[in-house]
């Protein structure tokens, strides 16, 4: 399984994932990427600069899979129907 790496660019700093984490592909990864992304944005939501954040997703060698911002993981949640009908 490919590895893929989940940094944290915030606030001109950047917060590198040094383990990372094996998934299936990268379809995968934006799945996790968002999820990350709605976690922190739950348990640190009073930190506005978390809104202009990116999560930059790499595989192991060091090539950007995607990069995800912080404000469209929201925006993606609002499109969806809480009775999903």
């Amino acid at each position: 399984m490919p590895r893929y790496f989940f940094n944290t660019h915030v606030a001109g700093d950047v917060i590198p994932d040094d383990e990372g984490e094996e998934l299936r592909d990268a379809d995968h990864a934006w799945e996790v990427a968002k999820a990350m992304i709605l976690e922190l944005l739950e348990e640190e939501g009073e930190t506005p600069e978390l809104l202009k954040a990116l999560l930059v997703v790499t595989d192991a060698e060091g090539d950007t899979v995607l990069e995800f911002p912080f404000s469209e993981a929201l925006l993606d949640e609002e499109r969806i129907s809480p009775t999903r009908h």
